[in-house]
């Protein structure tokens, strides 16, 4: 009897299909390979330290905390709840997103899709089913292929690029109507579930939102929806980037998680009481979220650029206070029915691995509701007077990270160790680089 995936190979007349996991950075790593050899039984087989290559592609040079120095396989397998087509393709192709086990049938647990399905199983032990919306900023620029030049708007229909901020501006989106054909083409042929497109404040700045639903689907949506984008943005001469600060004097690119909590028996909000007032355990869940947040910041802000996006005065929350309908604040609470009752974490960058970050945002929701914890008071004005409360950099960030003993242990130390390892390795090149504002400034002058 053919499986779920041959069928749909069979149905779509499939040659060639991608296997693909995601790494440490959200990358798509994998294999190609002709339909009729797609071992989606037996499973595909890579190195280990597929994890522990770092965004550059080198690896750190010291991985005996988090991997065998036996360079072992892992096995890929197919998840079938996966497969799509992929629409921009020539021939007709599939995509498959895959889990990771070694051979004994021990999951990979330093792997980012097995850390967000952890969590969600702690959820599952205590009867509990969250929810997810996430929100993903990108800017349009022009090709850029000399990384010592900025990034520029790209030009439009009307022949012309962006001369300053359009916030919401349906023209400044129409401007790019061609392209996000394609992109609604592509995301409908990959069941990827746009809710609404926006023009954000950046020139050519766009903002997708993805319909609610399961955390590890809508996931496995934004991690393809990045690449959705890039491919769509490449056929129309752009660049699509999910950098967090593509522009030195914009603002940068957020990916906002809405979350809530279902009681799995009833299928009613944990968040609200039958009178329809919040519940303990929502006013549990944000204080988890205020806890926790900022020792779990690397995974919302994972790379050297993530921290020129938290700034003051620049729209991205520099603390963990919260608030009614307060975009100014980390934690917004949005204006909802009892049924429909959330928190928005406006924390993470849209340039942070879509598994980590969901899973760390429930991670340090699903800590204060087990811990019992109670939250600050919400505030009314602005959370941008208030003082810092997260890290500055990623190297004070992978510090708090591997000192939070609660987090560690839920997220796994195998997980926590890989990934340091590997954020650490990337900071230390990064310093090796000589930027133009030093040799501006201090060439001549110190």
């Amino acid at each position: 009897m053919a499986s779920e995936i041959q069928q749909f190979l069979r149905d779509h007349g499939i040659s060639e299909v991608e296997a693909i996991i995601p790494d440490m950075a959200g990358i798509a790593r994998g294999k190609v390979m002709p339909a009729e050899k797609f071992a989606e039984d037996e499973g595909m087989r890579l190195p280990e330290s597929i994890f522990l290559q770092t965004v550059t592609g080198d690896y750190p040079p010291d991985t005996s905390e988090a991997m065998s120095p036996a360079e072992i396989d892992i096995v890929l397998r197919a998840d079938p709840k996966t497969v799509r087509v992929v629409p921009w393709t020539a021939e007709p192709t599939a995509q498959v997103i895959h889990d990771c086990f070694y051979s004994d049938g021990r999951r990979v647990t330093m792997a980012p899709r097995h850390v967000l399905r952890h969590v969600l199983e702690l959820y599952a032990q205590r009867g509990w089913e969250p929810v997810i919306a996430p929100e993903l900023e990108f800017y349009l620029v022009e090709p850029n292929t000399d990384a010592d030049y900025q990034l520029k708007p790209p030009v439009g229909r009307s022949g012309r690029a962006e001369p300053g901020r359009q916030s919401y501006s349906i023209a400044a989106v129409n401007e790019f109507d061609p392209l996000f054909d394609d992109v609604y083409a592509f995301c409908e042929a990959q069941d990827i579930e746009i809710d609404t497109l926006i023009h954000e404040d950046g020139p050519a700045q766009m903002e997708i939102n993805l319909l609610h639903g399961d955390p590890l689907d809508l996931a496995d949506q934004a991690f393809l929806f990045k690449r959705t984008a890039r491919e769509a943005a490449l056929r129309h001469k752009m660049y699509a980037t999910f950098m967090a600060k593509p522009h030195s004097k914009e603002p940068g690119s957020a990916m906002h998680i809405h979350q809530s909590v279902l009681d799995k028996a009833t299928r009613k909000n944990i968040f609200s009481r039958p009178d329809g007032t919040p519940s303990p355990l929502f006013f549990s869940h944000i204080a988890g979220l205020q806890r926790y947040l900022p020792a779990a910041m690397c995974l919302f802000a994972p790379n050297v650029n993530s921290y020129r996006r938290i700034t003051r005065y620049q729209l991205a929350p520099i603390n963990v206070q919260w608030g009614y309908d307060n975009r100014t604040a980390g934690l917004r609470v949005p204006v909802s029915n009892p049924e429909n009752r959330r928190v928005e974490n406006r924390l993470s960058g849209a340039d942070a691995n879509p598994y980590l970050a969901i899973a760390a945002s429930l991670a340090c929701g699903y800590l204060g509701m087990a811990e019992g914890l109670q939250p600050s008071e919400p505030i009314t004005g602005s959370a941008h007077d208030m003082p810092f409360e997260l890290p500055r950099s990623l190297d004070e960030a992978l510090t708090r990270l591997r000192e939070c003993e609660p987090l560690v242990h839920l997220l796994g130390d195998p997980f926590v160790a890989a990934y340091t390892i590997v954020k650490q390795a990337e900071h230390e090149v990064f310093l090796q680089v000589i930027s133009s504002w030093e040799r501006e400034h201090l060439l001549l002058n110190v």
